[in-house]
């Protein structure tokens, strides 16, 4: 996981071939004019999600996790979004089986760790990165951009 400023991404390209045209994407795009709903950036390889869901209490929010992508998430509208955090490998309680269609897996594990991520900031997770989202009050706009492994 990697939490950072928008200012500083491209400290990332390094990371992941696909990083830089994310990120460059993810700066080009007004995000303003695109409905909430599934958006291909770069065909399957990057594209985005862009989503208006009420933020709930961390009890309603499960770990979840992902095989074939890099989330890159960033809060478009609204004061800030908590997120719960734990290694993948520490994950011991499973809902269900992985879903190779969605590319998610939930657990019914406790996070280790809660974070709050501000407008202007984003978060990046990886495979091995189990993470609960939208905990908070109140609604938000964001924007997951999705980074084919």
């Amino acid at each position: 996981m990697i939490i950072d400023s928008l200012n500083n991404c491209a400290l990332y390209a390094a990371v992941h071939p696909r990083l830089r045209k994310a990120f460059d994407l993810l700066a080009a795009t007004d995000f303003s004019k695109l409905e909430a709903g599934r958006h291909l950036l770069d065909g399957e390889d990057i594209f985005v999600n862009v989503m208006e869901p009420a933020l709930k209490r961390k009890e309603e929010a499960p770990l979840e996790v992902h095989n074939a992508y890099i989330d890159i998430q960033v809060i478009l509208e609204g004061a800030c979004e908590t997120f719960g955090w734990s290694e993948r490998r520490d994950c011991r309680r499973p809902r269900g089986t992985f879903d190779p269609a969605k590319d998610i897996l939930f657990y019914d594990d406790s996070p280790q760790t809660y974070f709050t991520l501000r407008r202007g900031q984003f978060v990046l997770f990886f495979p091995e990165d189990a993470h609960a989202p939208m905990v908070g009050e109140g609604m938000i706009r964001k924007a997951i951009v999705k980074v084919r492994i």
